[in-house]
């Protein structure tokens, strides 16, 4: 039964390049070299024996330790000046609906959606993601990931007063996914294979509230990604009381980028705001850290059967 597993955290692996595995590799061979040199100036001939006869367990604890170390230092130091204090929330009416009204909801907007292993959101979740949202496959939509936004976006603007402040400039010249976020879809797809529809954990902005898009990217955990236009669109078809305040939280996609001559230097990230004349779609700088804004984000889990 759904109730009988728990989830555990999954590290968002497999795209580091053969030149970072290598100076990574040197780096921990010079820690360890600069380690053994001062364990010998602290030990005799006796105690390094009594260290040689648990050889097993010491490569497995140093192995831990070393592990443990390294991923402490994956949240990186950069642009920490791009934090402002925060005290925007979400609209009072807002609520993460059940996955299956979710999907229901989806299946009308796009009926040509298929398969969705909605009784994932029924597992409890941990601390850091609001609830469970269902979010189909772009793939599943359109062939390319612009001409999908552009019709998630066409469907919020048949349902809500909208503003495209960037139309016709959502080809991949101007707009496309972080590397990170393309590698976490394609991780969660491969987890529900032949769905339409993927159950994902997410928070909706609160979490990075304050932060730059490009300081959030930079302290994601190791199982967490920033969303981008696409699965915030559907979210909002979803949850449409999300952004139907004035004075809340907005939301800065900060799972995609985008260059505003379409020249390939990607140094934007859309936006979803609101005022009295409905949602508006524009383009902010990845770099601008404000109040009013916060990036979603998702999480990476396996599945473990509970004892």
């Amino acid at each position: 039964m759904a109730d009988s597993k728990k989830l555990v955290p999954l590290p968002l692996s497999g795209n580091t390049t053969e030149q970072q595995n290598s100076l990574l590799m040197l780096s921990l061979e010079d820690a360890l070299s600069h380690g053994f040199k001062e364990i010998i100036t602290q030990i005799d001939r006796q105690s390094v024996q009594a260290v040689l006869e648990v050889g097993a367990m010491l490569r497995l604890e140093v192995s831990k330790a070393v592990t443990e170390v390294v991923l402490r230092h994956t949240k990186s130091e950069k642009y920490k000046d791009e934090e402002t204090s925060s005290k925007c929330t979400y609209p009072p009416n807002y609520r993460v609906q059940p996955v299956e009204a979710q999907v229901s909801a989806l299946r009308k907007i796009f009926p040509s959606l298929g398969n969705c292993q909605e009784k994932l959101g029924r597992i409890p979740l941990p601390d850091e993601p609001e609830g469970w949202f269902a979010i189909p496959r772009w793939q599943a939509l359109a062939p390319t990931y612009g001409e999908a936004v552009e019709k998630a976006i066409a469907a919020l603007a048949a349902r809500r007063k909208f503003s495209n402040r960037i139309a016709e400039r959502l080809g991949e010249a101007y707009l496309r996914q972080t590397e990170r976020a393309r590698l976490a879809e394609k991780t969660i797809a491969d987890q529900q294979s032949n769905n339409d529809i993927l159950v994902v954990a997410a928070q909706a902005g609160m979490l990075y509230r304050g932060s730059s898009a490009r300081r959030t990217r930079a302290i994601l955990t190791i199982n967490e990604f920033a969303l981008g236009a696409f699965a915030i669109a559907c979210i909002l078809l979803t949850h449409p009381e999300r952004l139907s305040a004035s004075e809340t939280l907005m939301i800065d996609c900060g799972g995609d980028e985008y260059s505003l001559r379409g020249d390939y230097t990607f140094d934007r990230v859309p936006l979803f705001d609101y005022d009295i004349s409905g949602i508006e779609f524009s383009i902010y700088y990845d770099d601008r850290a404000w109040n009013m804004w916060g990036t979603p984000t998702a999480f990476l889990y396996k599945q473990l059967q509970s004892a």
